[in-house]
């Protein structure tokens, strides 16, 4: 469990979309929540139309649903190797566009995949382990940053858990 890092992981995106909303409610700003989710399905079904910011949106709603991202700017589809595409949005979006640049170039793989994303964004080994497994399977992640947020990262933790996250320290509860 990381000292910095709250995070869960939702079976569904109604229940990521209830822990955004209670998170956002308490006071949580934008820039301190992080979200991963399977890319979906885009909005446009013309590859060659708009501009790539509209795609990466696109996408992000596709895979999170707009409730969850429509708060939050930078979303970036990504393609990990062996997980393969994702979307991707906050500040852990920022920060997998070098790694993701770089596969794409050839230059050397993400180390560890989605799972070294994870542990480079402050998760635990352990956690980004278990997330990345739910994550291909569908799940949606979700974090908050307690150096960027002024609630206590314990107040963090008890939103994500009690709304149906989970983690690989703490099982998954009934969500409210």
């Amino acid at each position: 469990m990381s000292d910095r890092i709250a995070s869960a992981v939702f079976d569904s995106q109604d229940e990521a979309q209830r822990a955004m909303s209670e998170l956002r409610s308490a006071g949580i700003d934008q820039d301190a929540i992080s979200i991963i989710g399977r890319h979906g399905e885009q909005s446009s079904t013309d590859a060659d139309d708009g501009d790539a910011g509209d795609k990466a949106a696109d996408a992000g709603k596709g895979a999170l649903g707009g409730a969850v991202v429509g708060g939050i700017l930078g979303v970036a589809a990504l393609a990990i190797p062996g997980v393969g595409p994702l979307a991707a949005a906050g500040a852990i979006a920022s920060g997998a566009i070098p790694g993701a640049a770089a596969i794409g170039a050839g230059a050397g793989a993400l180390a560890g995949g989605l799972s070294g994303l994870l542990t480079n964004h402050g998760v635990s080994h352990e956690d980004a382990s278990y997330y990345e497994e739910r994550i291909n399977d569908g799940g949606i992640f979700l974090s908050v940053d307690a150096e960027k947020s002024s609630v206590p990262l314990e107040t963090a933790r008890e939103i994500l858990y009690r709304n149906g996250g989970h983690s690989a320290s703490r099982q998954r509860s009934e969500a409210i």
